[in-house]
């Protein structure tokens, strides 16, 4: 008999100060579903909580069965729970022309006499300017401080990766361009029969950016208010890729707040004359839970596999009570 050590519900006892939960995994384990039971079951604990969508194919309105796409919506029925898919398009749109502003100032700093618009085409192009967009997203949501708790359901794990890792290769980027602008002012300075020192407003920019991503690595690398954690089915595919991932989470400074595993078939359901398929899958399960218990030590709950869809609240409310126990039990 495998046992969890520390469920949810004790490991959220544990942090008290847990201000930023995200969920991830690979695609169809059920990263939304948790995130959705995990941000009901604060809410019920009397925290005000925003449930956040920052993958871009979103399912929090299919699984709230409301529409909440474009802001954030009060969930019907649960006090305390707001949820909201970001709307990408717009977030994207609105970054193209910010980028858009910046790359004239650099135009009309570096005297070039030319239009942006085939810089920002150019930027823009850039595969991870979708998720670029969707962090500032998630970014301005946790800074603006509006809620006791944010729960973050993610692409799937690859893409949560380039996400949550933008703030140490925006750092890194971030500090090389500002020494690059330091060294054109001076350069600019000494050229220059002026002795006047000019407004520099992208310069401006990159040290205000600096200081908010740095202020983004905090939250995001504090173990006290930040927690990632991996959702997995008793499979090869979606375990080898939690595997993978979660020492470059840990690599990357951002606490893993452990593993859940989901749609188990419960064994008392299953009997000598069920069917064949039933008994197989039955088996190939108890093996890579074998594996789970083997390589993870902090698997935080098993999620039975249910006959119904999980879908509304009263059906989140029955997952609650498998993800929060009240009590830990032998598994």
């Amino acid at each position: 008999m495998s046992e969890i050590k520390q469920s949810m519900t004790e490991y959220a006892a544990a942090h008290p100060k847990l201000k930023y939960s995200f969920f991830g995994g690979k695609g169809g384990v059920g990263k939304t579903v948790m995130a959705g039971v995990t941000a009901l079951h604060l809410a019920q604990q009397g925290k005000r909580t925003m449930l956040a969508s920052t993958n871009p194919v979103h399912s929090l309105s299919g699984l709230l069965d409301q529409n909440v796409y474009g802001k954030p919506t009060a969930v019907n029925g649960v006090p305390n729970l707001w949820a909201y898919e970001i709307d990408t398009k717009e977030t994207i749109e609105r970054s193209k022309q910010d980028i858009k502003q910046k790359i004239r100032w650099f135009l009309k700093f570096a005297e070039i006499s030319t239009q942006a618009d085939s810089f920002v085409e150019s930027a823009t192009m850039n595969p991870a300017f979708e998720e670029s967009a969707m962090f500032e997203n998630m970014v301005d949501l946790m800074f603006k401080n509006e809620y006791d708790a944010y729960v973050f359901d993610t692409a799937p794990t690859a893409n949560a990766r380039r996400l949550l890792g933008m703030s140490k290769v925006y750092s890194l980027w971030v500090n090389k361009m500002v020494k690059s602008r330091q060294e054109a002012q001076s350069l600019r300075e000494l050229f220059s029969f002026t002795k006047k020192k000019e407004a520099d407003p992208l310069m401006d920019y990159l040290l205000s950016f600096r200081e908010r991503i740095s202020h983004a690595r905090e939250l995001l690398t504090d173990p006290a208010q930040t927690a990632f954690f991996f959702v997995t089915l008793p499979e090869a595919l979606p375990i080898a890729v939690i595997k993978r991932f979660i020492n470059w989470f840990r690599d990357f400074g951002i606490p893993v707040g452990g593993v859940v595993v989901n749609m188990v078939i419960q064994k008392d359901q299953v009997r000598p004359d069920s069917p064949e398929f039933v008994r197989n899958r039955v088996a190939m399960q108890d093996s890579y839970m074998q594996e789970i218990w083997r390589d993870f030590d902090n698997v935080r709950a098993i999620i039975p596999l249910f006959d119904n869809e999980v879908r509304g609240t009263a059906a989140l409310k029955m997952v609650a009570d498998h993800a929060f126990p009240q009590t830990v039990g032998a598994r």
